[in-house]
Parts: C-alpha cells; sequence; structure tokens
C-alpha cells in the first residue's frame, strides 16, 4: 500500500482506489497529488520544475514519513468507521512542531478527502485540514471584503473584475500552502477546518512550504511558480490615463502639456475602442492615423504609449471566422459559442462576442501574431490586458470549454495564459522587457511580468480603505507589481471639493505603490459603447489647490524610484514583493500581524496612508526591533509602540528605519 518512488525521493500510498502521492517540489516544500487510479500529469498548474533538494524518506507497516529540510510530511493509513484511510500531517522537522494537518470530516464518512464523481473521470472534489486557535491567514489574492487577515472567510475560487483568485496563503503558524488547482470553486476558512472545495475536477494538488520568517515562505513559493522579470526602470515612473482618450491628438494634447508644466510622466494610455472592431487588434486609421509618429514624439518626450488589448472577438472582426473555424476560441458545453455582449464600431445595438483561447497554444501565436504586426512593429512596447478574467456575461465557467479542459476544471488560469501569450512573443522577438497591465491573474501571472491593478473600483473612502488590504494581500499571493486606479473608477466629481480630497489623498498613498497610476471614468460620464468617454482625469483636473498636493505626490515619486528599483531587483531575485504587511520584516512583533492599514516598502520605509476624510492625524503602529524616524519631521520614535501623528493636507506619515536615510523631504 506505501511504495517508494522516484529513486527513494517520493512517496505513493495506495488505498482502494485513490493513489496518493507526495515529493519533494523547492526547498523545504512538498507537493501531494491525490487522483483516482493515479495521478495524471495532463492537469494545468501553476508549479515550475523544481531544482532537486535532499530528501530522506522512511516507510514502516502503516506510516511513512517525507522529509525534505526544515519540512518534514508524515502520511498515516488509519482505520476508520467505513475501513483504512489516509491522512497526511506536516510538521517542522526540528521540533516535531504541527504546521498543518489533514483532518477527517466525520468518523463514519467522508475522509480528509472527497471525490463526488460526475461524469467522464470528473467530480466535486474536496480537501479538509484541521483549523487552529488564533491562526491568521493572509494571502489569495485580491478581493474587495476589506480584510487583510482572512481566517474566517469563505472566499470563491473563480476570476472576477475586482476578485482575483491567486489560491496561494501564508499561515501565522510558519507555513505557506498552493491549492494548485485552476477549477471554480472556494476555500472555506472556518474556525471548526479548512476546506478547499473544487467544483469538477479530476484531482487533488497541492503544494506546502516552510520556513523560520514569512520571507523564506515567500522566496519558497517564487521559487515553486517562478520569479517576476525585473521591472524596466521606465515603468517605476508616473502612468497617466482616463477612459477613455477618443484619438491621436487628444492623446497628445495631454502628454503635451505634461511636458510644458514639467510634470513627471513616464506613461500614457490609448484605453479602448481605439481599435476597428473587436478582436482586429489594430488602430483605426481614422482616429489613430499614424501611430508610429505618436509613438516617436511620446519617445522624444520620453514617455512609452500603453495600448489596451481586450482578449475578446466581435462577429464583425476581420479575424472572426478565421479563429472561429481554427477552433482558437473558448468553446462552450451548451448553445452558440458566445459569452459576453458589447457594442462594437458600427452596429448599434449589442451583440454576442467570445473570447480567444488563451490555453489553446495555437491561438496564442494567432493574437500574438496580429499584435506584433498592427502594434508591435509599429513600436508599441506597453500592454494593458483588459477584461481577462475572462469576463463572461452570465458569469456561468461551468458552460465553457477549453483547449486545455473544461471551464470548471481551468477557467482560473485565462488570465495567467494570456499573460503567456505576450511574455513568449516578445521575448521570441529578442526583447527583455515585459510589463503587462492586467485585470486579473492566478499563480505564476507573475512569471510572464503581470502587472495587476485593482479592477473598476468605487470612488470612495470606503474604496480607498480596502485597496490598502487587497494590495498587501496580492503582494503575499506572489504577485509584487500592483496598482490601482487613483481616485476609484467608477465617477467622481473632479469640481467637488469632497472628492478632490480624496484625490489627493489616493495620491499620496499611490506613490508608494509598486506601480503609480491614474485612472478613471470621471463624471460626466456617457453611456457605454465606441463614442464613450468621461469626465476630466488629468493631475491639473482637480483645481490649483489640489494640484499643488499631487505635484508634490509626482515629485516624491520620482525621488523615490531609486530606492523602489532597488526592492523591484529584490523581488526578481527572492520574489520578496516591494509593498508587504508589517509583518514580513517584523515577525517577531506580535502587533505587526494585526496591522491592516500600513504597509512596509522594502525593509526600511514604513507608510501609514490618510484613509478618512478630514483626518487631522492618525495613529500608527511602529515596529519592535529598532527606531523609527519620521521622514518629514525629522523626529525619532522607538519601535514597538503606537504613536500619534498629524496628518495636514500636504502629509503622509511615512517612517525611517533606524540608520537609513530615504529621499521624502523635498531636497
Amino acid at each position: 500500500m506505501i511504495a517508494v518512488l522516484d529513486d527513494g525521493r517520493a512517496l505513493e500510498v495506495t488505498v482502494r482506489h485513490e493513489v496518493l502521492r507526495i515529493e519533494p517540489w523547492g526547498a523545504d516544500s512538498l507537493r501531494v497529488r491525490v487522483g483516482r487510479h493515479g495521478v495524471r500529469e495532463d492537469v494545468p498548474g501553476a508549479l515550475v520544475p523544481a531544482k532537486p533538494a535532499p530528501v530522506d524518506v522512511e516507510v514502516r507497516e502503516r506510516t511513512a514519513t517525507i522529509v525534505n529540510g526544515a519540512l518534514t510530511g508524515i502520511v498515516e493509513i488509519a482505520d476508520s468507521d467505513t475501513g483504512i484511510d489516509t491522512i497526511v500531517r506536516f510538521v517542522r522537522t526540528d521540533t516535531g512542531e504541527e504546521l498543518l494537518s489533514e483532518q477527517r470530516a466525520h468518523f463514519w464518512w467522508p475522509g480528509a478527502r472527497l471525490f463526488m464523481p460526475a461524469a467522464n473521470g470528473f467530480g466535486r472534489l474536496e480537501q479538509r485540514f484541521a483549523a487552529y486557535p488564533g491562526e491568521r491567514i493572509y494571502g489569495l489574492g485580491q478581493h474587495t471584503h476589506g480584510r487583510l487577515d482572512q481566517k474566517g472567510l469563505v472566499l470563491d475560487l473563480v476570476q472576477r473584475n475586482g476578485e482575483v483568485s491567486v489560491p496561494f496563503l501564508l499561515s501565522s503558524r510558519g507555513y505557506g500552502f498552493l491549492w494548485n488547482s485552476p477549477a471554480v470553486g472556494r476555500v472555506e476558512l472556518a474556525e471548526n477546518g479548512t476546506r478547499w472545495v473544487a467544483d469538477n475536477a479530476r484531482q487533488i494538488d497541492y503544494w506546502i512550504t516552510t520556513g523560520e520568517q514569512p520571507r523564506q515562505i515567500l522566496s519558497h513559493y517564487a521559487d515553486a511558480t517562478g520569479h517576476v522579470p525585473m521591472l524596466p526602470e521606465w515603468a517605476a515612473g508616473f502612468w497617466q490615463s482616463k477612459l477613455r482618450y477618443r484619438s491621436q491628438e487628444e492623446l497628445l494634447a495631454v502628454a503635451r502639456e505634461h511636458h510644458a508644466r514639467g510634470l513627471p510622466l513616464s506613461v500614457i494610455v490609448a484605453d479602448f475602442f481605439h481599435w476597428t472592431h473587436l478582436g482586429d487588434w489594430k488602430f483605426d486609421p481614422a482616429e489613430w492615423p499614424d501611430p508610429e509618429g505618436l509613438v516617436q514624439e511620446l519617445g522624444e518626450m520620453g514617455i512609452k504609449l500603453m495600448v489596451s488589448i481586450w482578449p475578446t472577438v466581435s462577429p464583425l472582426s476581420e479575424n472572426y471566422r478565421e479563429m472561429h473555424e481554427g477552433g482558437l476560441l473558448v468553446g462552450t458545453e451548451q448553445g452558440i459559442p458566445a459569452h459576453a455582449p458589447w457594442k462594437d464600431k458600427g452596429f448599434d445595438v449589442e451583440m454576442p462576442v467570445a473570447f480567444y483561447d488563451s490555453t489553446n497554444p495555437a491561438a496564442r501565436e494567432f493574437l500574438w501574431s496580429t499584435v506584433k504586426r498592427n502594434y508591435y512593429d509599429k513600436g508599441i512596447r506597453a500592454w494593458w490586458l483588459d477584461g481577462d478574467e475572462p469576463e463572461i456575461q452570465p458569469g456561468h465557467p461551468h458552460n465553457l470549454s477549453f483547449h486545455a479542459g473544461s471551464g470548471a476544471e481551468v477557467f482560473n488560469v485565462y488570465p495567467q495564459l494570456h499573460a503567456k501569450t505576450f511574455h513568449e512573443g516578445i521575448l521570441g522577438e529578442g526583447d527583455d522587457e515585459v510589463v503587462l497591465l492586467s485585470r486579473s491573474a492566478w499563480a505564476g501571472s507573475q512569471r510572464y511580468g503581470t502587472a495587476v491593478w485593482s479592477g473598476d473600483i468605487a470612488p470612495t473612502w470606503e474604496s480607498l480603505r480596502a485597496q490598502v488590504k487587497a494590495g498587501l494581500n496580492l503582494a503575499i499571493a506572489g504577485i509584487p507589481w500592483w496598482t490601482t486606479d487613483i481616485g476609484g473608477f467608477h465617477g467622481g466629481d473632479p469640481d467637488s471639493p469632497e472628492y478632490r480630497e480624496l484625490m489627493v489623498r489616493w495620491f499620496q498613498y499611490g506613490a508608494f505603490c509598486p506601480l503609480f497610476r491614474l485612472h478613471g471614468f470621471r463624471d460626466p460620464r456617457s453611456a457605454f459603447g465606441p463614442e464613450m468617454t468621461g469626465g476630466p482625469n488629468e493631475v491639473w483636473s482637480y483645481g490649483p489647490s489640489a494640484l499643488e498636493s499631487i505635484t508634490q505626490s509626482l515629485r516624491l515619486r520620482e525621488r523615490l524610484r531609486p530606492y523602489l528599483m532597488a526592492q523591484m531587483r529584490v523581488a526578481h531575485e527572492h520574489g520578496i514583493p516591494p509593498m508587504r504587511p508589517l509583518f514580513v520584516d517584523a515577525p517577531g512583533d506580535p502587533a505587526a500581524w494585526d496591522v491592516d492599514d500600513q504597509f512596509m516598502l522594502g525593509p526600511d520605509l514604513l507608510v501609514a496612508p490618510v484613509l478618512e476624510p478630514g483626518a487631522a492625524g492618525r495613529s500608527v503602529h511602529l515596529p519592535a526591533g529598532t527606531s523609527w524616524t519620521d521622514a518629514v519631521t525629522g523626529e525619532v520614535h522607538d519601535g514597538g509602540v503606537r504613536i500619534e501623528v498629524e496628518t495636514p493636507p500636504t502629509h503622509i506619515p511615512a517612517f525611517a528605519r533606524a540608520g537609513k536615510e530615504l529621499p521624502i523631504r523635498p531636497r
């Protein structure tokens, strides 16, 4: 029943029709797969091939252990009221302290795992683990629930606008855990146990790691799923965008004004509907007559042009028939292959459109060859991958049929493989700079140069507060390049004094985010369609007083860029995100695990954004183990305490670690 495989490096346990395999997968890490009748190799996942690690395997009659560095896995064939069953536990190798254990659902049935058959080898899968008093759980992607610690929550494992499902968590108990399945389902982080559920899949697959500190866990996770590339220096600057610049001349006028005012600007965006038809993937010459000239003039001002690329194809597109007949579009289990309604150019009402199949290598090759011909060859080097959850309407992923498998089993991997389309295409051109602004991601997306923004969020203080937690959890989940629509997306009146205050505070926060980007659909807004545009959304759109404060944030970002790029190098080489919760750098400070409205930018800069209107001050926790210097006033404070600081309109609380000089104050 217990076999040793791979020259003594892996365990395989068979009980009736269930086959469980445990094998090393990187330093201090183990991978567990469980299938019916055998373990499959053809199910999509996030893990990359692991470097060999020293392993010690020991087998007894009904138990076995597998030791990989600091992590030990123990598998036991145990008796139950319905026969024998397998239970796996994970402990620290040096102390034997339990990190995580599988848990039976019931003394009779089911056990720690459940397979409810559907058809063709698929079924509903469940994997249960024990819960532990006082455990805190972080990561799991980007969500709008406004929580940093997600213990006690139920989270859907599905991609939606603003909800980025990345099924990796970091526990305060000292382990990291990846549910290595892109299947639609959910995770229940309850007080009486944790349960991972796949609605319809073929096998259970998870990965676990440990480390003395959170930094080691995050580094192991990057090794297992791929390291982010090095961020190009230009991408660390300010990005200007609105919904939407309707023509080449309109966009150029904004860039020229930035240049004339001497305001920093690194990227400006041509948003959607710049194309002829959805799925043509090319500029409309009536509105964008000279893309090469546009790229050249922007380049002379030190500005990159970013273009919006949607993965959807309209029946009006010149590419639709070839892609449909070639099987390059996502299929459906029932009904016609149409996945969302859109208003395309030349058509007054909504029509059904389809998504290209990012899981199909031939479809990825077709998309990139088209994008290369119509954008890359014209000088475009920055890409906005919008709507790539994919944003289906209605949200029924179970009805989709992909090249890689059923929608229920592989839906969540779509944005990761969509990013792979561009990553492979760009590298194939001999270009090593890949920056993909994406509205969605999955585990491993970071290795393809994916930057995530937080989707179509509200322009409110509540939304701003939620962004702080959302960005930190996505960073823990392995996506270090992250940003928001400064000011929120859905609305915001540029003439409102209340909204101007929010915009100023959001800019102060944004200046410390990994990417620094303004975007939004401001009032007055027009109806959805090819002619749509929103109100003004340039930095000077919010009045002289706000512009003065915003300009200070722009200048601050420029001063911070060398420090930020150094942190991007750390992310690239070691997998530690530049923006992270306090506990990553102060794991020995118990209070640091509870702070959810502050963050670290690198190891030496603590940021406490202003998140309430009219705030004259706020409370700040200074992590223990060092002293902290107010980066604006120069006042020194002991660590391990909570202090009150003033927050005038021009001031965002920021503190430098003892002995570190950071360029926060203007020269």
